[in-house]
């Protein structure tokens, strides 16, 4: 399945995204079980995760030493943020 394009990513303490997609959506996704490890253990960091970043385009997103999630896992593995009235 292919996902929208993201449209802007926000940091939430501790370890979650607030994504919003070019569809309108606006989904918050759980940073905490990829945190692991060495390389993946630096997003425990709380000014290293805040540096996450939207790559060109849309198309993901990324923290300044490579660190990633794949969009379809973004998308996919996120819950829908009530609206509220």
């Amino acid at each position: 399945m292919l996902q929208p394009k993201l449209t802007k990513v926000e940091t939430i303490s501790p370890l979650k995204l607030r994504l919003s997609y070019e569809t309108g959506e606006v989904k918050l996704f759980d940073v905490a079980p990829y945190a692991t490890g060495p390389w993946y253990g630096q997003l425990k960091d709380e000014s290293y995760f805040n540096a996450v970043q939207l790559l060109p385009g849309g198309v993901g997103i990324e923290w300044p030493e490579g660190q990633d999630v794949a969009p379809h896992e973004l998308y996919e593995n996120s819950v829908p943020v009530k609206k509220t009235a």
